[in-house]
């Protein structure tokens, strides 16, 4: 029996610096490097900040990944990168870390696309079988996806302008609360009547798996403005109510976007049927908790990472890397770093194309 692929995984898509070490499904190392420190009085992040902060950090990760793995680079068989779709300067600073490392060790290299990352997490943790619905939910991305294999992709639907998590961000910003965004609205959520504030769900009246979210910020906005109008500013219940009205809006949208894509993945007759959700927004609890009582009534088995996966890490590029990799994938010293990279390329594009092809 062949021993288990050993693969050194980096990821520097956004603000997160992360090397992992992996034996097949066992995570030995997943050193994970954040910057919310950088970019804090900026109220979001910076690309060039980002760039400069994955330069310098990105040996060390892998310093320490390694070390915590009680491996040598020598003891690795593969080097698995995030190639893109990312801030190009974090996707370019992790591409040539990993060239250099592949190149210096002798060790194949893997060009891994971050989605398929997310996507593929499910198998890391789970084993689950393909054919699976996946709906990836990140601060740049949101689709539904069905996949059939570590480099086969079927996208049924997605957000036409911005993700879930960009908007959570975005709320944050306008409410006055701490970045990330997410934990912060899902925080002050907690304490706020869902019922005060009746936001929009935008897309529900028209058939398909497609999603919108910039209205929904925009109608938050215009509240905001009109408490603040009327009372000279916002107070601790306001903010809260806000932000239940906000998630239960995003929740809804989602819930009914997923009952449609179960029902076009149910009609392929899965023989295992499993819906799994990614990304740094499947760390919302209300979220994860409707999705999850919506498959159960669909006889539908629900998969979610554990949280520390949710988010940009390295462990699920080293994962895809060795999917890839014993699908017989190599890439060589001509890889480029992308700032779009579609999982599912003959799908049209969602966010428009332009010269460097679709986003995604």
């Amino acid at each position: 029996m062949n021993a288990p692929l050993i693969v050194l995984g980096l990821e520097s898509s956004c603000d997160d610096t992360s090397a992992a070490v992996l034996r097949g499904r066992e995570i030995l190392s997943n050193v994970v490097m954040g910057q919310a420190e950088l970019h804090a009085a900026f109220g979001g992040v910076v690309p060039e900040i980002a760039a400069r902060a994955h330069a310098e950090k990105l040996d060390i990760a892998v310093e320490q990944a390694l070390l915590e793995a009680g491996i040598g680079l020598r003891d690795v068989d593969a080097i698995a990168v995030t190639a893109g779709p990312g801030l190009i300067g974090g996707v370019l600073s992790g591409v040539m870390c990993a060239k250099g490392l592949a190149a210096g060790a002798g060790k194949p290299l893997i060009g891994v696309n971050h989605l398929a990352g997310h996507a593929l997490t499910p198998r890391l943790t789970d084993d689950l079988a393909y054919p699976y619905l996946m709906l990836l939910i990140s601060g740049g991305h949101c689709q539904f996806l069905i996949a059939h294999g570590p480099d086969s992709f079927e996208r049924l639907g997605g957000t036409i302008d911005d993700a879930p998590g960009e908007a959570f961000d975005k709320t944050a910003r306008l409410l006055g609360l701490p970045q990330p965004g997410g934990p912060s609205v899902e925080a002050a959520a907690r304490d706020g009547d869902a019922a005060r504030f009746r936001f929009p769900r935008p897309l529900l009246d028209r058939p398909g798996c497609d999603m919108s979210f910039s209205g929904l910020k925009t109608a938050l906005l215009r509240e905001r403005d009109r408490i603040v109008a009327e009372k000279g500013g916002l107070t601790t219940t306001d903010r809260a109510d806000l932000c239940a009205g906000f998630q239960s809006a995003i929740r809804d949208v989602l819930t009914e976007k997923t009952r449609r894509a179960l029902a076009i993945y149910l009609e392929r007759k899965p023989c295992e049927p499993a819906f799994a959700i990614a990304g740094g927004v499947a760390a919302n609890t209300a979220i994860r908790a409707e999705l999850e009582t919506l498959c159960r009534d669909a006889g539908v088995a629900f998969m979610a990472p554990p949280l520390a996966l949710c988010t940009d890490n390295a462990a699920m590029i080293a994962y895809a890397g060795s999917e890839l990799f014993a699908a017989g994938h190599r890439s060589d010293m001509a890889l480029k770093a992308r700032p779009r990279w579609p999982l599912d390329p003959g799908a049209a594009p969602l966010v428009g194309s332009g010269k460097k092809g679709a986003k995604a």
